[in-house]
């Protein structure tokens, strides 16, 4: 049951549902989020008794979202603000593992109130279906366009391989943002607080979003995707550490439409209680010294299959948002010395000694492909 599950609802209340469960070894956990049009959300904590595929869970408590913002409310406070509308106080629900693409979720409340949804399963783990830019094949092909584009409409992040685009979060065995948001971040707060001048005050939106970034650059999962405003800087990483044993001799560079998108979808700064979005995070450089020269900024989003989720919105609004640029992965050398002459080197890119070294061995040991 593991995964990211999304579905349309059917019965007393029609909407979306996304149930997002952890794999806890021995059971599985996690929370559900029903999003109806013009009504709150409704937000409910998922605990299995095992990891058998049929599960009935009784008496689930149920709490409530008040639509357009990131936090849940108990049943008395959305009575209060809906004194016509009966809420109820629990759910019985039922979840069946059909296939391992598809669960079924029955539930009936204690006021009487029902539903019933097939939610399917997250393929952010298959191949990626995004066909690159025909006319860029080559690495002088890919300078031309880059410089030819007005800058800051679009960004750009670069991949060794042309994988689907997907948090380094949900990359993990885990799905629930919700428990991130609760457990993860408040006791990575107190454990970094000794490691940093600045003391981040989490109940500011601006420091929660600098504070995700300092995480997501020193390496611990967030569901943040990191991009740059420049192509090559975005070139630089996607040839960086190229593996020898590539199973492609392709490196991808994205290029996505950042001003179109900004203008035709709300940005959200929430993952734990908001419905599914691709929000762009330009967040403040507090303690990230790599921000700067990597003309850096991010995506938030609480979405596993990136890919598809934006295709979705690319085929609702008729537009192209998101693109890809396939190079020759035998180009590194060639790309790396010339990215140098450029100044952009891990030297300049990750201010250190780390960044340092990295520079140095790439100008001593260039002809060798990292790692």
């Amino acid at each position: 049951m593991q995964g990211q599950w999304v579905g349309a609802t059917e019965g007393d209340t029609i909407g979306n549902l996304i149930v997002d469960l952890d794999d806890e070894h021995n059971h599985f956990r996690g929370t559900a989020r029903l999003f109806a049009t013009g009504e709150p959300g409704i937000v409910c904590e998922i605990k299995t008794a095992d990891r058998s595929p049929k599960q009935q869970l009784d008496f689930v408590p149920l709490l409530w979202m008040p639509e357009g913002q990131p936090q849940i409310v108990t049943r008395e406070v959305i009575s209060d603000l809906l004194p016509d509308v009966s809420f109820p106080r629990t759910a019985d629900v039922t979840l069946e593992l059909i296939s391992k693409n598809e669960l079924a979720v029955k539930w009936v409340s204690d006021v009487g109130t029902a539903g019933h949804a097939s939610l399917i399963k997250s393929r952010a783990e298959d191949p990626s279906k995004l066909e690159p830019i025909s006319e860029i094949l080559t690495w002088k092909e890919f300078k031309d366009f880059g410089v030819s584009q007005e800058p800051g409409k679009f960004i750009f992040r670069g991949q060794p391989e042309a994988f689907k685009l997907r948090t380094a979060f949900h990359r993990t065995h885990r799905k629930d943002l919700v428990r991130f948001v609760a457990e993860d971040i408040p006791l990575a707060r107190k454990l970094l607080t000794s490691q940093t001048k600045h003391l981040f005050d989490l109940s500011k939106p601006e420091q929660v979003g600098a504070f995700y970034n300092l995480l997501q650059h020193h390496g611990y999962p967030t569901p943040l995707l990191d991009w740059t405003y420049s192509p090559f800087v975005a070139a630089f990483f996607a040839y960086r550490r190229r593996p020898r044993d590539a199973p492609s001799d392709k490196v991808r560079i994205f290029v996505f439409d950042k001003a179109a998108w900004e203008s035709d979808f709300r940005q959200l700064q929430a993952v734990n209680f908001a419905e599914h979005h691709f929000s762009i995070l330009d967040a403040l450089a507090i303690e990230n010294q790599r921000a700067t020269p990597q003309q850096a900024l991010s995506t938030l989003t609480n979405v596993d299959d990136v890919e598809s989720y934006i295709a979705f919105r690319e085929k609702e609004r008729g537009k192209t948002y998101l693109y890809a640029v396939d190079l020759p992965a035998d180009l590194r050398r060639e790309v790396m010395v010339e990215l140098s002459f450029m100044g952009i080197t891990a030297g300049t890119l990750f201010p250190g000694l780390d960044g340092a070294c990295e520079a140095l061995k790439g100008r001593l040991f260039h002809q060798q492909l990292a790692k």
